[in-house]
């Protein structure tokens, strides 16, 4: 696929830019509820105006049908900022807690005040909603930002940077373009807060220069995220739900199905359903169907094609075209542990399947190693199913799906362990960039002398009783 070539625009200097956005949160004006919805109403209005040339971009950086960028990049902003401009006033709203005795009179009361200035730091994957959706709860927090797109996708990279600023304060959101570099030089500085999305050896380097300014992080990373198909589950659906999720952006997905699972007596049933459901999907010749996206760049082109070497047998796909950056949908049976397909996140559109003796067994290998971003259970037993939700840990699950809890605004998102740490998506996005500051609130008219000296038997004997 040949796309122009974009170059980035050059970046004032770092450190003026978050000084002059810490002036600017000291002013007061990102702090009223006006300004906060002002911001969302100007993302609303960009996914609206933008929407051809969002979606042109996409299309140049990952090859992304249209009903793909729709559905997880531009329709989930629209919705994100929908919802928190509807519930955002009531989650301003001071709240309440009961007051002890020995603290009355008094009223105590959690204060949500915007943390500063805080940079988001983008992948390449999702480009735009990646950025747009940690920004959209930013904003609404109270905050300033500077947000860095990836310059592995530069089409969306330079889209962002043309346009958000004229839907959003410029003088409180900056965007920096550009690569290492740019990013390293941004780390440098203090933020009140660093959410970057990506993959665990940079959000290693990113929670190290953090730690210099003792500045807290989101990590949003990833993880072999698995899937577990037992005896008893819908096989039909498993497998739609199944390759959908997987081959979605070419496998491109943080919470993709990254290997399944399954019983074995259900084993050669399922792949024959998966490699069926493919052909269904995107035809005889995936290469030629306008559903089915591309792999970003050559050099990730390569590290998947290597995968393909000494990883079992090939059920279907497993061809590959640098010239087009095109791997095709594949699915991968008699799978050795210890295969590289099996040691890192795949991040791509093949999909391993390796079978189980029974769900336990399958428990077990899902504990032996990281916990995931996500966990994927196809089962018609609740005993199994609950077995399986309460006796690992992955930072979300789906039972009977795959991806789609990232779509429920209620649910926080989010990895644990080396998949990542802290949560957003609706309401869990303005807590992430809110300090929630703990007030009380006394009288001065009434003052009982019973905590202050001279300590008596008498005020012992009282505050025995009501501590």
């Amino acid at each position: 696929m040949n796309v122009t070539p974009i170059e980035p625009n050059p970046a004032p200097a770092t450190a003026e830019l978050v000084t002059d956005l810490r002036a600017r949160f000291g002013s007061g004006v990102t702090r009223s509820l006006a300004w906060r919805l002002r911001q969302l109403d100007g993302i609303a209005r960009f996914v609206a105006e933008r929407r051809g040339e969002i979606l042109e971009a996409l299309a140049a950086d990952l090859g992304k049908p249209e009903i793909e960028a729709l559905a997880g990049e531009i329709s989930y902003v629209a919705n994100e900022a929908k919802h928190t401009k509807k519930h955002l006033k009531q989650w301003m709203k001071p709240e309440r807690v009961s007051t002890p005795l020995l603290t009355q009179p008094g009223v105590s009361t959690i204060l949500r005040e915007p943390l500063g200035v805080v940079l988001i730091i983008a992948p390449w994957n999702y480009p735009f909603q990646l950025l747009m959706a940690p920004l959209i709860g930013a904003l609404a927090a109270g905050n300033c930002a500077i947000v860095k797109p990836s310059e592995v996708a530069p089409h969306t990279s330079a889209l962002i940077a043309r346009w958000l600023p004229h839907y959003v304060d410029a003088s409180c959101v900056k965007v920096v373009e550009g690569g290492v570099p740019e990013t390293t030089a941004l780390l440098e500085q203090r933020f009140d807060h660093i959410f970057y999305t990506g993959n665990g050896t940079v959000g290693r380097i990113v929670m190290s220069a953090a730690a210099q300014h003792l500045t807290p992080v989101t990590l949003e990373l990833g993880g072999k995220s698995p899937t577990i198909v037992d005896r008893t589950a819908d096989l039909d659906a498993a497998a739609r739900r199944i390759v959908w999720g997987k081959f979605f952006n070419a496998g491109q997905t943080c919470v993709a199905p990254d290997y399944v699972l399954v019983d074995e007596p259900v084993h050669d049933a399922l792949v024959h359903r998966l490699a069926s459901t493919i052909r269904q999907f995107y035809g005889d010749d995936p290469q030629k169907s306008a559903d089915y996206a591309r792999i970003v760049n050559a050099r990730h082109h390569a590290r998947l094609v290597g995968l393909l070497e000494n990883a079992g047998t090939t059920v279907c796909g497993g061809t590959h075209d640098e010239s087009d950056l095109y791997i095709a949908p594949t699915v991968l049976k008699d799978v050795p542990e210890d295969a590289a397909v099996m040691r890192d996140e795949i991040f791509g559109p093949i999909l391993p399947v390796l079978a189980m003796a029974d769900v336990d067994a399958a428990i077990r290998f899902v504990n032996a190693r990281p916990k995931p971003l996500a966990l994927y259970v196809f089962s018609s037993s609740r005993d199994a199913q609950e077995r399986v939700l309460t006796r690992t840990s992955s930072g979300g699950a789906c039972v009977n799906q795959t991806v789609m809890h990232l779509a429920v605004p209620g649910l926080p998102f989010g990895g644990v362990g080396e998949s990542g740490m802290g949560a957003y998506h609706g309401r869990h996005t303005f807590e992430t960039f809110t300090h929630r500051k703990g007030v009380l609130k006394k009288p001065t008219q009434i003052d009982p002398d019973l905590l202050y000296p001279p300590y008596t038997d008498a005020k012992r004997r009282i505050l025995e009783k009501i501590l």
